[in-house]
């Protein structure tokens, strides 16, 4: 049994590096927020690398210069009253000072007003359906015909071959650089989570609610995320994609997509 055990870690490694980019920290992203959102973390991880050393350093010293060997005695002393004030009140002053700059940026992302354009987002098992409310574009976005071939069982397909696996779509969300996009989350049948991580955005699709929340892509490009809800056998099937086009192009994107819809109701 353990040696099954043993031989079965290899392959448990393999599939993991097969199916996900692995990355040391988060993305900054591309909007102003995200890079809010980064700081902020990397704030928190300093100040956490600084108590470590800290606490584990002081923890060493003790455990080396106080030693029983050493002949050191404990101690007789019950407590300390400076001590304690120092470390009560010294954890309260970096928690204000985390807390402050957290809650700035938390309050920016939830307002959501004034939008430069509004997308309704709804999560189907397992796709996602895009409604562009200023316009009559609304469309199914579904894993990408190369990925759905490569995933199956015996498709003699190798994943690796396959340009952004389980990562592409159809028809991606496409939206304007620089606009205030806003993206109203539901879902037709049950949990799922639309997550961006280079938007900073990850928010759950919940059936009968409808979730708001926003983003300014400052940078045109690709960028792609997927459903962070386990929503059924298909949820690794779920990929978000969200395409930001300079004006020029996007003006040319809406007018083929108006076309197409004026095309098919006639």
């Amino acid at each position: 049994m353990m040696r099954k055990l043993l031989c079965s870690v290899p392959g448990l490694v393999w599939a993991g590096a097969a199916s996900a980019d692995y990355a040391v920290n988060m993305p900054k992203g591309v909007t102003e927020l995200s890079a809010e959102t980064y700081e902020i973390h990397m704030l928190a991880f300093w100040w956490c690398v600084a108590i470590g050393v800290v606490v584990f350093g002081a923890m060493l010293y003790s455990l080396v210069k106080h030693r029983k060997s050493k002949g050191v005695q404990p101690a007789d002393f019950s407590h300390s009253t400076m001590a304690e004030v120092v470390w009560t009140a010294l954890p309260c002053f970096i928690l204000l000072f985390m807390a402050v700059p957290a809650a700035e940026t938390m309050i920016k992302l939830e307002d959501s007003r004034d939008p430069d354009m509004s997308v309704v987002v709804t999560g189907y098992q397992w796709r996602w359906h895009y409604d562009y409310q200023d316009s009559d574009i609304a469309f199914y976005s579904s894993l990408a015909e190369s990925s759905l071939k490569a995933r199956r069982l015996e498709s003699g397909i190798d994943p690796y071959s396959v340009e952004n696996y389980l990562l592409e779509v159809d028809n991606p969300l496409v939206v304007p650089v620089g606009a205030k996009v806003r993206v109203l989350l539901t879902s037709n049948d049950v949990l799922h989570a639309w997550w961006v991580p280079d938007l900073a955005i990850k928010k759950d699709a919940i059936p009968g609610i409808i979730n708001e929340t926003w983003f300014k892509a400052d940078v045109a490009g690709t960028y792609r995320g997927q459903c962070a809800e386990l929503c059924g056998k298909d949820h690794g099937y779920m990929p978000v994609v969200v395409e930001v086009l300079e004006a020029d192009a996007y003006a040319e994107w809406i007018a083929g997509q108006t076309a197409d819809t004026t095309g098919s109701n006639e």
